[in-house]
């Protein structure tokens, strides 16, 4: 990398800035990063596979935003991982001729696009993709016929890919130390580690606390809604679970009557969903957790699984407390 001069803001070196994102159909934890990336860089085009505007911010929104073709494929704003290999041909078509600071914010493949050689090319990692790498054998349990059979091949391939798509970048980011391990695993890569932003000024504490717990999330396999449902179910105590997904409806079927499932919450209303509750109950292996920090914001303790990144927000027996294993038992 060119060095930099201590006095120098590094901002001021790059003239046309590229941020590529894997897509844009919710705002989540990963948009939320990009956001912060379009405030470093106001001037900086977006570059991602889909992108439904009516689910961005404005600060998304305010940006050029310029999609693969995949955008152009039937049903690519709500089965856009039904392409997932085309992507790597997709990303390499994007034209960055121009462009002399590329970041790829990566957790769908984002950073397999080819920058100009002058540029610089630097990737924020939330997470080498998990239906490649450690969780694959958990999403090819829970796919259909078709999609078990077809995923050894074409994950075979596309684990070539995107090791190959590592040597390109120049720089990498991980966004917690469980990452940073996770890509020296997969790419052979060093990473430095930078935490994700989270505004904890937002969050403040309640006067009075409920006597429910609760849990926040998307319902997917690797969050792991279903080892607090049973948990719970166990207990008999109250739990509210404020999320949607894929096991939403299998969850619903599962919980018992001390759980109540909320699909979601306006802002004002997770903010005090936050305050007010006895503690935040995280049974996932997650790449960093933005939830977890917020509720700490919020003055609320943590019931995490001991694994992944709550290790680098959760604090034992200040923040929170651990637990060792994802069983119903622990």
């Amino acid at each position: 990398m060119p060095a930099i001069g201590a006095a120098t803001d590094p901002r001021q070196r790059f003239s046309r800035v590229a941020i590529v994102h894997y897509w844009l159909v919710t705002m989540r934890g990963g948009e939320r990063v990009l956001e912060r990336m379009l405030r470093l860089f106001p001037q900086a085009d977006v570059f991602t596979h889909v992108y439904d505007p009516a689910a961005m911010s404005d600060t998304i929104r305010a940006h050029k935003v310029t999609t693969s073709f995949i955008q152009r494929l039937p049903g690519a704003r709500r089965h856009y991982h039904s392409y997932l290999p085309l992507m790597p041909m997709a990303l390499e078509q994007l034209d960055l001729r121009g462009y002399d600071l590329v970041i790829s914010s990566e957790s769908g493949p984002a950073k397999g696009v080819i920058a100009a050689p002058d540029a610089l090319h630097l990737s924020y990692v939330h997470s080498p993709m998990r239906y490649l790498w450690d969780h694959y054998h958990d999403y090819r349990a829970a796919a259909g016929l078709v999609s078990r059979t077809v995923m050894p091949l074409l994950c075979h391939r596309l684990r070539a890919w995107d090791v190959g798509s590592a040597a390109r970048v120049d720089r990498i980011l991980a966004n917690s130390h469980f990452i940073q391990r996770r890509i020296a695993k997969a790419w052979r890569r060093e990473a430095s580690v930078v935490h994700p932003p989270v505004d904890v000024d937002l969050f403040s504490r309640a006067e009075a606390v409920g006597p429910a717990y609760l849990w926040v999330g998307q319902m997917v396999p690797y969050k792991r809604p279903d080892l607090a449902i049973d948990a719970f179910n166990a207990l008999g105590l109250p739990l509210v679970m404020i999320g949607d997904g894929p096991m939403a409806a299998a969850m619903r079927q599962r919980a018992g009557p001390t759980i109540t499932i909320l699909p979601r919450l306006d802002f004002n209303a997770l903010r005090r969903a936050y305050a007010q509750c006895r503690a935040l109950v995280f049974p996932a292996e997650e790449d960093f957790g933005i939830v977890p920090v917020e509720v700490i914001a919020s003055g609320r303790p943590v019931l995490a699984y001991a694994g992944g990144g709550a290790l680098d927000s959760v604090t034992q027996d200040v923040s929170g407390q651990f637990f060792a294993s994802q069983s119903v038992d622990s």
